[in-house]
């Protein structure tokens, strides 16, 4: 399967929608209107260095994620991407996108001067973990969350 990534389109928000509420944790947080979600996509457009991400087979969205670079000056001021919302359609698990995702968004990463590529991952998702696990991925950090 040959899927190509690109920047994502306004046009693609409901499609990555969909994905991100087609799992067990998605189902019963992501029920924003579609003007919410239109809106969030308006605002990492208007942002440097935050963007949405789709990947693509025979033109139907497939696959997503959200890369966000972040300058600072911890370890030696590594310039760090934060990747988020990774997601393959359930009709496409098992295809080998989700390698092709990762390596999408470490080349862009690259490609921006990051020497980190970095992701927090809720710990009910096992599947996940191990394909992380795979490939390369360590989890070397205890994540925190406060809702605001």
């Amino acid at each position: 399967m040959a899927v190509s990534f690109r920047d994502a389109t306004r046009a693609d928000v409901p499609f990555v929608v969909a994905m991100l509420a087609d799992d067990m944790l998605g189902r019963q947080r992501e029920a924003a209107a579609m003007e919410s979600y239109l809106a969030a996509f308006d605002a990492m457009q208007a942002e440097n260095g935050n963007l949405l991400i789709v990947g693509q087979d025979r033109g139907q969205v497939v696959a997503c994620y959200q890369l966000t670079v972040i300058s600072g000056l911890s370890l030696s001021a590594t310039r760090r991407a934060l990747i988020e919302g990774i997601r393959v359609a359930d009709s496409h698990r098992g295809q080998g996108i989700g390698r092709a995702l990762m390596a999408d968004a470490e080349a862009r990463a690259r490609a921006a001067g990051c020497r980190l590529l970095q992701f927090t991952t809720n710990k009910a998702r096992k599947d996940a973990h191990r394909f992380y696990d795979r490939a390369g991925f360590t989890a070397s950090h205890i994540g925190y969350k406060k809702p605001l």
